[in-house]
């Protein structure tokens, strides 16, 4: 009687936990779409460079079709509007990534800086913060942006 209890239980249990597995990636997405995103405009000048990249950098790090991109930088962009600060999406990113994960994240940062060959203080200045703000060292901010660096030569 325990036994059949116990699959019942796990049967319910299921689908809910892949629901909310789901929803934590979906903010995952929406997090990390949303600090990219404001990367980009962070020196006033968001490029066409700058906006393919970042859907390429989605595209490849979370595995999204290009319909289900546009979905999370639809939901990105009226959350960054919402926001005051960036605080709401590093947190995310901070409890839900393991460190090699944000490494990842920052290393995507560095590369839409980079996409236009141009490092604004603005820019410079916001990658700082963010790496703070996902609690990363400072060695390991600056390896990712050697790394971004040394991957364009």
């Amino acid at each position: 009687m325990l036994d059949i209890f116990k699959s019942v239980v796990q049967k319910i249990k299921g689908p809910a936990n892949a629901a909310s597995q789901a929803d934590e990636e979906l903010e995952l997405q929406i997090a990390t779409c949303a600090l990219l995103l404001e990367t980009a405009h962070a020196d006033d000048t968001c490029t066409p460079v700058e906006e393919a990249h970042i859907a390429e950098l989605m595209q490849q790090r979370f595995g999204l079709s290009r319909e289900a991109f546009d979905e999370v930088r639809s939901l990105s962009e009226r959350r960054r509007r919402d926001e005051i600060d960036l605080w709401g999406f590093a947190n995310t990113i901070r409890q839900g990534f393991s460190a090699e994960q944000k490494m990842q994240v920052m290393e995507m940062l560095w590369s839409v800086i980079y996409a236009d060959e141009v490092l604004a203080d603005d820019e410079d200045h916001l990658a700082h913060t963010v790496a703070k703000l996902l609690g990363m060292d400072h060695r390991d901010m600056i390896a990712a942006k050697v790394k971004v660096l040394n991957a364009q030569r």
